[in-house]
């Protein structure tokens, strides 16, 4: 199972401890890590590639960098939710 963590910025530079964070959630995912931060947020997580996909890497954007996710889960019905998405002009690159 992957592992996911966060901080609400409180104003200062917490970079450092959302890497020891994700350190700590190391044996939820031991193969790969990513952070995304922005002025009010900072997101990590770990990765465990059960299912190695190319694409797989987190945290994800979507086509124009305005949303960013972390995420661990399934979606079952995705082809549904893709496809009215893909009519409004989304694009996927997962």
């Amino acid at each position: 199972m992957c592992g996911i963590c966060g901080i609400i910025e409180s104003g200062q530079d917490n970079r450092n401890n959302i890497k020891q964070m994700c350190n700590i959630i190391r044996h939820r995912g031991p193969d790969n890590d990513g952070i995304f931060q922005d002025r009010e947020v900072l997101l990590g997580h770990r990765r465990l590639s059960i299912i190695d996909l190319d694409t797989g890497d987190q945290p994800i954007f979507n086509e124009d960098k305005t949303i960013v996710v972390v995420f661990n889960g399934e979606i079952y019905n995705f082809k549904d939710f893709k496809d009215r998405l893909i009519t409004r002009g989304h694009k996927f690159s997962t």
